[in-house]
């Protein structure tokens, strides 16, 4: 995977039928992708702790809006995990045995727990540091590149991914992206 025949493998966008580079793998199960998520949490998470307050005024609202944004990451979150069962795992390849799920946050979005994720790192910059936001908004940024990848897969393991896209629109929040 990678190239073929001297030039980078591509993959096709289905919205706009346009290809695009296809991403790496980062080793056999992606396990560099999930260093580099679990690094960019880290950072966002550090830099909500010591970085500077929000301003006075403002952080009881942002403090309220945080409070709905971390319950639907939260949901995202655990809807996810609890609808993959034994086929989850924090590789982006999918595990051998498992099945393409539609049920459950899986109707609404195609990958809730990056957008659980996604959502909770708002949260928590929203509820900690205006120095939160620029970690949350690349780890998002990540998690969709890392999400590309990850169905690059899918769509050679399942047959019947494709299809799933086809309904499943969104990717990460619900009625929204």
């Amino acid at each position: 995977m990678g190239e073929i025949a001297g030039q980078k493998a591509e993959e096709s966008d289905p919205r706009s039928g346009a290809t695009e580079p296809r991403l790496p793998e980062l080793g056999r199960r992606g396990g560099g992708w999930v260093a580099v998520q679990m690094t960019l949490i880290g950072v966002a998470l550090a830099a909500g702790a010591a970085g500077p307050a929000w301003p006075p005024g403002s952080r009881r609202s942002l403090r309220v809006a945080a409070a709905p944004v971390a319950l639907a990451g939260l949901v995202l979150l655990a809807g996810g995990g609890a609808r993959l069962g034994r086929q989850l795992t924090v590789f982006p390849r999918p595990a051998a045995t498992g099945t393409v799920r539609r049920d459950g946050a899986y109707g609404l979005v195609r990958h809730p727990m990056y957008g659980g994720v996604s959502l909770l790192l708002l949260a928590w910059a929203l509820a900690s540091s205006p120095a939160a936001c620029p970690p949350w908004a690349a780890t998002t940024v990540f998690l969709d590149a890392k999400r590309r990848r990850e169905e690059t897969w899918l769509l050679e393991q399942h047959a019947d991914y494709a299809a799933y896209r086809r309904v499943v629109k969104k990717r990460l929040i619900p009625f929204v992206w």
